[in-house]
């Protein structure tokens, strides 16, 4: 087999038809941690978020990251600068000590042109397929592995990145939308596997008076709320809490902007 031909079947192009392809590569996917953290720093340069944090949170979240726990961040989604934020608040924080063993949940388009994959695997990407694009019953079994991989990451020592809500909130940012049932069901087989996650709930406000794209989205407020060490069982439980806990935490990011 060609050299060219080789590095085809190592790194799938991300599709749905070829999703159990694109799920076992990033089962073991690991970016080159120098690179990450140079990416997380640069956006932090250029983002600089303004960080506050729950009572006691940043303590909570230093003992956390001291432990043999792993986290699962959970953010709400406004526009699609978040990403960059949430990367720019992770070298600001105490979580610039995981980048590089961190995944991020991203939907499938954002992988396409190669270049732009290139960026988002070194940030540690993971495809998510996403229904609203391909139709519920499409994605079904591409959801199941996206869980799979994700828990599987978590159990292995990972921490994980999400927004639970699944698509941007352009109607009332201040208000959670409805948290997708897939973190509940990442959190709970992740638990089953053996690992003890801590749920970190991050909330981001941007200028109300800016329109979405606008560069107002720098120095967006960001707020880190006390990390919940305890999750309870059921994923549908679980979803109902990261709501709840998000919803405090995108009120203190609101209250602080």
């Amino acid at each position: 087999m060609s050299r060219r031909s080789s590095k085809r079947v190592d790194r799938p192009e991300v599709t749905l038809e070829n999703s159990r392809a694109v799920y076992d590569y990033y089962r073991d996917h690991q970016q080159n941690r120098a690179l990450a953290c140079a990416a997380y720093g640069l956006l932090a340069a250029r983002y600089r978020p303004r960080i506050t944090y729950g009572t006691g949170a940043e303590r909570a979240l230093r003992d956390v990251l001291g432990s043999r726990s792993v986290l699962l961040v959970a953010a709400n989604h406004l526009s699609e600068f978040d990403q960059y934020t949430l990367a720019a608040t992770a070298w600001r924080t105490p979580l610039r000590g995981v980048i590089g063993r961190t995944r991020v949940l991203a939907k499938d388009e954002v992988f396409d042109p190669p270049r732009r994959r290139r960026e988002v695997d070194v940030m540690g990407g993971i495809p998510v397929f996403r229904s609203k694009n391909h139709g519920l019953r499409a994605v079904a079994d591409a959801g199941r592995l996206m869980m799979e991989v994700s828990a599987e990451r978590l159990a292995r020592g990972d921490n994980l990145a999400v927004f639970p809500e699944g698509t941007c909130n352009y109607d009332d940012p201040p208000t959670v939308q409805h948290v997708n049932s897939g973190i509940g069901h990442i959190a709970s087989r992740a638990t089953k596997a053996g690992a003890s996650v801590a749920l970190l709930s991050v909330g981001i406000a941007y200028d109300p008076d800016s329109p979405h794209g606008d560069p107002a989205v720098k120095s967006a407020s960001v707020f880190l709320a006390e990390p919940v060490l305890e999750l309870p069982q059921k994923p549908i439980d679980i979803s109902r809490l990261v709501h709840a806990d998000l919803q405090k935490a995108v009120d203190g990011a609101i209250a602080a902007y």
